[in-house]
């Protein structure tokens, strides 16, 4: 599945593009590189790479900013945010700006490849998901990766997609936040759950009336989550 894929990454540390550069090449995958944050936007958006690598701290804008310019421009690929800082805002913001996954500085390369492995892999089964669904106001449909409420298109993330799906996929059924770990992020992820749990509060902002009493995306407590249409 990873001959051919193409990875790009958005780094300025030289010794660390070069070890990721070789790793990746290794494992299979052909490696768009890029120093500056405006050279990464212009690469991911000409070259549409299956996936970015890209760093938070980054000379002429902020892999924050790349993350938001790409999300508005329509750039649907996964992106993995790399980061020296740990506090939990940062974690809260990038998801928010339509990052897939967030690994701190120093991580391990296996790890890495382990995360790149896994949203890859999510992209091959969302092929096969079937028709589209539909609850409330809502529609999710599997081909175009879109959901739409009343005809207009809501934005979501790539995982944010991914997760909602996969609650459509096993409606009324009390979920782990192990399974829903595992389905959705992969076998390999090597994330927390707090991640989950931060993508349902940004899901239930999207698809709640009232985010704070769901009526779709319920608490089951002890448990994980439960998706009622």
């Amino acid at each position: 599945m990873n001959k051919m894929r193409s990875v790009l990454v958005v780094e300025d540390d030289e010794s660390l593009m070069l070890g990721l550069e070789e790793n990746l090449s290794v494992a299979g995958y052909r490696v768009l590189k890029a120093t500056t944050g405006p050279e990464g936007e212009r690469l991911a958006l000409e070259r549409k790479p299956d996936l970015v690598v890209l760093d938070i701290m980054l000379p002429g804008k902020s892999g924050f900013e790349i993350c938001r310019a790409l999300r508005e421009r329509g750039f649907k690929a996964p992106i993995i945010m790399l980061t020296a800082r740990k506090e939990e805002f940062d974690k809260l913001l990038g998801f928010d700006l339509g990052a897939d996954d967030y690994v701190t500085k120093p991580f391990s390369v296996k790890e890495l490849l382990a995360r790149i492995r896994a949203m890859l892999a999510r992209e091959e089964r969302a092929r096969e998901r079937g028709e589209p669904r539909v609850f409330g106001e809502f529609t999710l449909d599997p081909a175009s990766r879109t959901l739409t409420r009343k005809g207009r298109e809501v934005p979501v993330t790539r995982t944010e997609f991914d997760l909602l799906a996969y609650f459509l996929a096993n409606e009324g059924k009390a979920l782990s936040r192990e399974v829903l770990v595992r389905e959705v992020w992969g076998m390999e992820y090597y994330g927390t759950q707090r991640s989950l749990d931060t993508f349902v509060a940004l899901l239930r902002a999207k698809i709640e009336k009232d985010p704070r009493h769901p009526k779709h995306i319920l608490t089951v407590y002890g448990v994980g989550y439960k998706f009622m249409a």
